[in-house]
């Protein structure tokens, strides 16, 4: 595998955590709230083992790593990479550590420490107490960002921020007056593909009270094959009738709300909030407590504008239409971003800004 050159232990363990955060990246949508972990196990420079976060609720990495060795016997003469610490605790499985060290694998390679709290050092711990080498820290921020939902949720208590939206050539949303209450649609068919796509991979998507009137969006993925999003929505008071297609059977809904009155339905489940105060924070920490995990901001431009303002988003995707309105309703403004990449969808352009 390593031709040429004798590669030193460093670079070898670059190596193998890279591969790790490959086989994380298949599982990072399926596997939330959980995190997506990649876990290769090597013997002699050759990979016996590969595995990465079955769906929510299945194996984690470390165990689908393990059970793809054809000769068990390996492992007690191997090094087992992750991209991130193996578990100590009980959840929907046994904890991943406890595995390791029944399976007598020497050394352990870690990318990064787990921020979850039950875990968050102590698969280390009990795995260098049971004689394990464990050396931590191998390409730690590129394993960090390659589970960036899961980092944000944990460390910054709130869930994942993305915010999108679609403008023209000169800077605007949608028209005044529509003729019709149906989204209006300025990308073209391929990047409508692509956010339902997103609809798809994502924890929920949310929508202010006028998008919802105006536009009476379904937030399912119609135009791709995969789950719906949880679909939020913000009603202060009331005014979006439950025969709208936000509270079709299709999805989960939830609706945050100033009236304390509202009582839960089989179409909505109810949250309130105080619309007089800081209401970005309140929406963060609802649905933290409800553990979501990533939510985008779909709409309208005051909802996503407040989410700016609050210096709250981690993510903007923007599509760039090649049509001019002329006049409108003013797309949303971002003054400063980190890093900024852009893609061709047919006749538009999408930029993905960062906010860190």
């Amino acid at each position: 595998m390593f031709k040429d050159t004798v590669l030193s232990i460093l670079e070898k363990d670059e190596y193998y955590i890279s591969r790790c955060i490959q086989l994380a990246k298949q599982g990072t949508f399926a596997a939330m709230p959980n995190p997506s972990v990649g876990a290769v196990l090597v013997y002699k420079d050759k990979i016996i083992g590969e595995g990465f976060t079955s769906a929510y609720g299945g194996a984690h990495a470390e165990v689908n790593a393990i059970a793809s060795v054809r000769n068990p016997e390996l492992l007690k003469e191997s090094t087992l990479y992750v991209s991130l610490e193996p578990c100590s605790h009980f959840g929907k499985t046994p904890p991943c550590c406890d595995l390791v060290i029944a399976k007598q694998i020497p050394r352990v390679v870690v990318g990064t420490i787990d921020p979850f709290a039950k875990v968050c050092g102590m698969g280390i711990q009990k795995m260098k107490e049971a004689g394990i080498d464990v050396f931590v820290g191998v390409l730690e921020k590129a394993c960090q960002q390659s589970n960036s939902r899961f980092f944000t949720f944990h460390q910054q208590k709130r869930p994942y921020i993305m915010l999108k939206w679609a403008e023209s050539q000169d800077g605007f949303m949608a028209p005044l007056h529509k003729e019709e209450q149906k989204p209006f649609w300025l990308s073209n068919a391929y990047a409508k593909q692509l956010v339902h796509q997103w609809r798809s991979q994502e924890m929920a998507f949310l929508v202010g009270t006028k998008t919802v009137l105006e536009d009476n969006p379904s937030l399912t993925t119609r135009s791709w094959f995969g789950k719906n999003p949880i679909r939020l929505y913000l009603d202060r008071n009331g005014s979006i009738p439950t025969s709208f297609a936000i509270h079709s059977q299709e999805a989960q809904t939830l609706c945050i709300t100033a009236n304390k009155e509202a009582i839960s339905t089989d179409k909505v489940t109810y949250y309130y909030a105080d619309f007089d105060q800081d209401l970005v924070h309140q929406i963060c920490a609802i649905l933290y407590n409800l553990q979501i995990m990533s939510v985008v901001i779909e709409g309208g431009t005051q909802t996503i504008q407040h989410f700016i303002q609050a210096g709250l988003w981690d993510e903007a995707r923007i599509f760039i239409s090649d049509s001019m309105l002329k006049e409108g309703i003013k797309a949303p403004t971002l003054h400063t971003w980190n890093s900024k990449e852009t893609q061709v969808i047919s006749t538009n352009q999408l930029h993905i800004l960062h906010a860190k």
